[in-house]
């Protein structure tokens, strides 16, 4: 067969060379018990007309999600997408790119990543910012990586009203660098870390604090009490933001912070069944800068004065001396990053601000409104932005399925993250006022 690279007298040399006499003596240090030892359970070959209509029979099964108005968020937000992005971008010099390590002949994705770049700059008033993380946790786990080799110090404060899921993969990334972790617990009543939970950590020996905002709750965070304990101890204020709060609130520079990152998914991405997204990752400290995971598109002049683009900046193991590197990513989502440049290029300061004025107007209106049915309560009483939790004595994973039956998408149930009564719903500017109300009197017609 001459699809298969290897001859049998090729495959008995290099057994031979390794010292074993057939393949399987690769894998003794898998348990038996969990090797296959029979066939696989395959089906039988399909023809072409046979397989397209199995995949569209599986296809079908799905359900429609263009015909399901979603009030679930919690890290994927079903925002206005406008139609101007997909035809950019799927054009083949931007769809089939590959990493611009030549930059004369990659300049148009290099200058689409410096343009990313300051437009990152300019929504988080940071001094510079890298081509894009994986995605905001993987940002947040490498920003707090950044802060322990910046201060030399080995504990990261994080808030118990950080994103769980953020928080794992923060604390997986960390375990394996010896780093200890500290945690500061929000306060019941209000949902938001209370000022209190400070005095219990030890701060001489912390490299940053985190603070998310909005939190996973909605609620927004007394981001100065934050930054006021950095300051006073030596330590890093790194922000996780919600990019389109930016259009309301001050940015992460405004209030001070050293490290500002966060997930760009809402910044024209689709949500796609969570991913792809990507991270945004920024600084305003010209001495962090190099320290910056990634990679760092700079502008330039040639020869002849002709304005350019190069990667000026690459921190990566693959680039430097390992012990040099301050991170192992080793791409940046290229395309991702596209995708939100040209959703704020096309969006503007006012159409930007104008996303996120209906986020919150909205989120507030549906809020009252479900507060209107018997047995559902806000437990927390912080300001909320876009998100919002909601308290009631129901089993919300059955509910959710009966909203799904009337083309809804309820909130999140939190009883998987110990909450047990509450749902965490969201609202963007793509619901209607008459979505919403539906929305609530089926909800009402659920729990009564």
């Amino acid at each position: 067969m001459r699809y298969l690279p290897l001859t049998q007298e090729e495959r008995e040399e290099m057994l031979q060379s390794l010292g074993i006499e057939k393949i399987e003596d690769l894998f003794t240090a898998i348990p038996e018990e969990m090797r296959l030892d029979s066939d696989l359970n395959l089906p039988p070959p399909l023809s072409e007309a046979e397989l397209v209509r199995h995949f569209a029979d599986l296809a079908a099964k799905n359900k429609d999600l263009k015909s399901t108005v979603s009030f679930m968020g919690a890290g994927a937000y079903d925002h206005l997408i406008p139609s101007i992005i997909k035809h950019i971008v799927g054009r083949g010099e931007f769809l089939t790119a590959y990493t611009p390590y030549q930059p004369e002949i990659t300049q148009g994705v290099l200058q689409s990543i410096f343009e990313y770049q300051t437009l990152i700059c300019e929504l988080t008033g940071m001094e510079a910012s890298n081509a894009s993380m994986y995605d905001g946790a993987s940002a947040l786990a490498e920003a707090a990586l950044m802060a322990c080799a910046a201060t030399r110090r080995e504990l990261v404060v994080l808030p118990e009203s950080l994103h769980p899921e953020w928080r794992d993969v923060v604390q997986l990334y960390l375990e394996s660098q010896d780093v200890s972790i500290a945690y500061l617990p929000y306060d019941e009543a209000t949902g938001i870390v209370d000022a209190k939970a400070f005095e219990e950590i030890s701060w001489s020996e912390a490299a940053c604090v985190v603070v998310q905002q909005p939190n996973f709750f909605g609620l927004l965070e007394n981001v100065a009490l934050f930054k006021q304990t950095a300051k006073d101890n030596g330590a890093l204020l790194v922000m996780a933001v919600d990019p389109i709060s930016l259009s309301l609130l001050k940015s992460p520079g405004e209030l001070g912070a050293d490290i500002a990152v966060g997930d760009g998914q809402s910044l024209g991405n689709a949500m796609g069944f969570g991913g792809p997204s990507l991270g945004f990752f920024a600084t305003s400290s010209t001495k962090l800068i190099r320290r910056m995971p990634g990679r760092v598109v700079g502008e330039t002049v040639d020869s002849e004065g002709t304005r350019g683009f190069v990667l000026t900046l690459q921190t990566r193991e693959q680039h430097i001396r390992r012990e040099k590197a301050t991170s192992n990513i080793c791409s940046n989502q290229a395309l991702n990053a596209l995708i939100s440049t040209i959703y704020l290029s096309v969006m503007g300061k006012e159409g930007f601000k104008d996303v996120g004025f209906q986020c919150l107007q909205k989120a507030n209106y549906m809020k009252q409104r479900l507060l209107e049915i018997d047995g559902l309560s806000s437990p927390f009483s912080a300001p909320s932005f876009r998100e919002f939790v909601i308290r009631g004595a129901v089993d919300w994973e059955e509910v959710n399925k009966g909203l799904l039956e009337h083309g809804f998408m309820g909130g999140l149930p939190l009883a998987r993250f110990g909450l047990p009564e509450y749902a965490l719903f969201s609202v963007t500017e793509a619901r209607t006022k008459e979505e919403i109300d539906s929305f609530v009197n089926t909800l009402r017609g659920l729990i009564s």
